[in-house]
Order: C-alpha cells, then sequence, then structure tokens
C-alpha cells in the first residue's frame, strides 16, 4: 500500500470523532450541543469522560496531520503544512484542557479555525471538488465568529459550524482518493 492510499485511510477513520463527541457528551449530564463548548468535554473537572475526549483531540488531530503528510504529493505543500498545522493544534488541545491550562489552550486552538477552512478551500479548487469551496468559506466564517465574538447563546453550535465540515470534507476526500486509484 502506497503512502498516498495510507493517507487518505487515515482520513476516512475521522468522522469516528463524532461518535466519541457524542458518547462524551451523553455523559456530561446537562451538556448542550448548542451552547456548550466542544473543549468542555474535555474539562478535567467537569466532564466525566475528559480523558476520552482529549485522547480523540489528540488521536483525531494526528490523523490529520498524518494524514496530509502522506498525501503532500497529491495536495501540495501549502494545504499539506495548513492541516498538519490544524491538526497539532487540535492534539495540543487534548495536553491543555480548557479548565487546567485556559490561556494556553485558547493559544493552542486558534491556529486549527484558520488553517483548516483555508485547507478545505485550496483543496477544493486543486482538487476539483468545488463543494469543499463554501465548506471552507463558512467554517472560516463561523471560526472568526466564534473567536472573535462573545456569543451569550450558541457558542457550541457556532464551533461546530467551523470545525466539523473538515471531518467530513477529509474522508469524502480520502474516500474519492482511494476510489480514484483503484479505478
Amino acid at each position: 500500500m502506497t503512502a498516498h492510499r495510507w493517507g487518505a485511510g487515515l482520513w476516512l477513520v475521522r468522522p469516528v470523532y463524532f461518535l466519541v463527541e457524542l458518547v462524551v457528551a451523553t455523559a456530561y449530564v446537562g451538556y448542550s450541543f448548542f451552547d456548550d463548548t466542544v473543549s468542555d468535554l474535555g474539562a478535567v473537572s467537569a466532564s466525566p469522560w475528559h480523558v476520552t475526549m482529549n485522547a480523540a483531540f489528540v488521536g483525531f488531530g494526528a490523523l490529520m496531520a498524518l494524514g496530509a503528510l502522506l498525501q503532500h504529493a497529491r495536495h501540495g505543500r501549502l494545504v499539506t503544512v495548513l492541516l498538519v498545522v490544524a491538526g497539532l493544534s487540535s492534539a495540543a488541545v487534548g495536553l491543555t484542557p480548557l479548565d487546567v491550562h485556559p490561556d494556553l489552550h485558547v493559544l493552542v486552538a486558534a491556529p486549527v479555525f484558520v488553517a483548516q477552512p483555508l485547507a478545505l478551500v485550496l483543496l477544493g479548487r486543486r482538487r476539483r471538488l468545488p463543494a469543499l469551496v463554501p465548506a471552507g468559506v463558512v467554517s472560516g466564517v463561523a471560526g472568526v465568529v466564534f473567536v472573535a465574538l462573545d456569543l451569550s447563546t450558541g457558542t457550541g453550535a457556532v464551533e461546530r459550524l467551523a470545525l466539523w465540515p473538515t471531518f467530513v470534507a477529509l474522508a469524502v476526500l480520502g474516500w474519492r482518493e482511494l476510489r480514484l486509484e483503484r479505478a
């Protein structure tokens, strides 16, 4: 199996993250997907399954970064750098829980809100997947709103709108790459 195929396969696993987030959220009494941030699920002092969530941040971030590195020849240097930065940012979030290291958590989380949307837009243009361009734009706008505004309600929904498109987009791209290579 080629490095490219391994990278595409790693991206296919990333949507399992949704299941992990759902399971961890169900153990957290009173958690709201609409109002509470994803980082709240990794809070040591509040989330009963914080270890699972923080491990997911690290693991799925590593899958993104490693998948990008293994596919760098197909997607170009800039996309690779953006996805590696986003993956490392996600992994760092899991290593710096919000309630334990609040300032550092915010610092290491910020790059994901810039790198992922830019990577989606570039991937959409380079790989001839036009649906990725508006997904990247929506993700980017939601990321700016999440980071720049202090929302009193809907914070979790806006954050997920900024983050979740990349999970789906990279899985679809990985599946497409494997399918095209097989044909």
